[in-house]
């Protein structure tokens, strides 16, 4: 494939042959002795980016969509790799050049009253920019779940169907269960998706009063699942009062972004104590064995991980840690530059604050990346790629 148009804009040789382990093991042994060497980790992302057929941004997104789990994630990855959050950045970079270049002329050559120095002119353009910079920075949120997942938990004492649950979010037996209370002794993780949603969920073992040594390990296993949660799904059994059990379970979770399942609503015309004991907080009400109501619990897991600020639209959405962070340095530089702006401060104090912001960003797209920052993002990839 003949450069530029393959993928690191270099010649590049393709050899194919039988995809066995020996065969492929017997020509790259071949290759190897001929001269040439086995590809580091990200090596053919990494000469994309040197090569400037994609930017940094794009070059993470290679190994978002490798390690996509949901429909979701890959969706979030492949805009990102199309260059949504690149365009977006990069806008940001060319008002800020060029309000830096206005300030520059303003600093070399004092006389000329320039419209740009002027604290109206100026302080519209800061505050455009600053609302594009608080949208990608609340856009985070949403997009760390994604990338990532949401860790639910689900808590509750022996026997109120804990682990039937699990398997049927799983839609598969994944759990052992029986009538006998603490048949689960240890937590059980498992990945599913809600709507291209990734949920981490995982099945506690029953949280009570019996005093063993395997029960107290189990419990406290569970006690720090929940400590970790994003979201704890609290489930009871309707068709027995709520118990010192269940009341101690609750003082655990108080004040803990929660969903509670009220479980076995089959086997009971009422759930005695629930609407008095969580006024205010999302209470459903499932029979897990005849499945009533899944598709209501379901969709209150959603709008429990979201809050309703969940839009899954088609602009740029942050997923990456590195990006947030250096978006919300660019971002308070530029309320320093906005400050500066309306005391009337000197042009080179506003240079300062404002060649910082164009620093920060332009280390998110890799207009400004030391070595040292590409071996660290490129050693996560497998060899090659």
């Amino acid at each position: 494939m003949r450069s530029p148009k393959s993928y690191t804009k270099e010649d590049v040789v393709e050899i194919n042959c039988h995809g066995g382990i020996q065969a492929v093991k017997k020509v790259l042994d071949l290759a190897v002795k001929c001269g040439a060497r086995v590809a580091g980790p990200g090596e053919f992302t990494k000469r994309a980016f040197l090569n400037g057929r994609i930017d940094l941004t794009q070059a993470e997104a290679v190994l978002d969509v490798i390690r996509a789990k949901t429909e979701g994630s890959l969706k979030a990855a492949v805009g990102q790799l199309e260059g949504r959050l690149s365009k977006d950045v990069s806008g940001l970079l060319d008002s800020l050049v060029d309000i830096a270049s206005h300030i520059e002329a303003s600093i070399d050559f004092p006389d000329e009253d320039a419209d740009i120095i002027k604290e109206g002119a100026l302080n519209k353009k800061v505050k455009v920019i600053l609302d594009k910079m608080k949208h990608l920075i609340d856009s985070f949120s949403e997009g760390v779940v994604l990338r990532e997942g949401v860790l639910a938990v689900i808590c509750g004492k022996p026997n109120v169907g804990k682990s039937s649950l699990m398997n049927l979010l799983l839609k598969r037996d994944r759990v052992i269960v029986a009538p006998i209370p603490g048949t689960t002794r240890d937590a059980v993780e498992e990945m599913i998706s809600l709507n291209g949603v990734p949920i981490r969920l995982v099945d506690t073992a029953g949280i009570g009063q019996a005093n063993d040594a395997l029960y107290k390990e189990s419990a406290g296993k569970s006690k720090h699942y929940i400590e970790k949660a994003d979201i704890v799904l609290l489930m009871l059994d309707a068709s027995t009062k709520i118990n010192e059990e269940d009341l101690e379970i609750i003082r655990l979770v108080e004040g803990r972004k929660k969903l509670v399942i009220v479980n076995k609503i089959d086997l009971s015309a009422n759930t005695p104590g629930v609407s008095t004991l969580f006024k205010g907080e999302v209470v459903v009400e499932v029979s897990v064995e005849k499945k009533i109501n899944i598709e209501l619990l379901e969709k209150s897991i959603l709008d429990i991980v979201w809050s309703g600020k969940f839009t899954q639209g088609e602009g740029a959405i942050v997923t990456n840690a590195r990006h947030k962070e250096l978006l919300d340095k660019a971002f308070n530089n530029m309320l320093s530059v906005s400050k500066a702006v309306k005391e009337a401060m000197h042009p080179e104090l506003i240079a300062v604050d404002l060649k910082e912001a164009i620093f920060n960003l332009g280390l998110i797209v890799g207009r400004s990346a030391s070595d040292d920052i590409l071996d660290k993002i490129f050693e996560n990839f497998c060899i090659g790629k």
